[in-house]
């Protein structure tokens, strides 16, 4: 019969009393949003107006390389450049770029990602090297990721 594990050892937490893995996406204390913009009618500007307008106890930093301020809150060119540690990073960007900030997002330590964009698998064999490389990089870092085409 193995030893019994102390009931500090958080193989023995039953009772779950330790982190969850998935705060990160159900209650962040800080959230980035990758192409965030002010321009009318597309995805980046109504998820960060969303998260403006509905208060979650954390900060938002809005990720536009060619904006100093979205929506009257400071813009930052990178992941990168944000001062303060991320929780969650939802990237609003080409898929193209996306296997890059992923990337980013494991070098900063950001916990999970949730990846609007579209145009990976379902495009074609282009696209599925795109969605193989996300993957790639995720779990090279360990990041939960929900998505694409979320």
């Amino acid at each position: 019969m193995p030893p019994v594990k102390p009931l500090g050892d958080p193989s023995q937490d039953f009772l779950r009393t330790q982190s969850d893995p998935l705060q990160a996406f159900f209650r962040p204390k800080n959230v980035a949003v990758v192409g965030a913009t002010e321009k009318e009618g597309t995805v980046g500007r109504t998820l960060f107006k969303n998260l403006l307008a509905t208060p979650f106890g954390g900060t938002v930093f809005p990720v536009n390389p060619g904006r100093s301020s979205v929506l009257g809150v400071k813009a930052y060119p990178k992941l990168s450049a944000i001062p303060d540690p991320l929780d969650l990073a939802i990237l609003v960007t080409p898929a193209s770029t996306v296997p890059d900030l992923v990337g980013e997002c494991v070098a900063l330590g950001v916990k999970a990602a949730i990846i609007i964009s579209a145009g990976f698998k379902e495009v074609g064999p282009a696209g599925a090297e795109l969605e193989r490389r996300v993957l790639e990089r995720a779990k090279a870092g360990n990041l939960r990721i929900i998505g694409p085409n979320c």
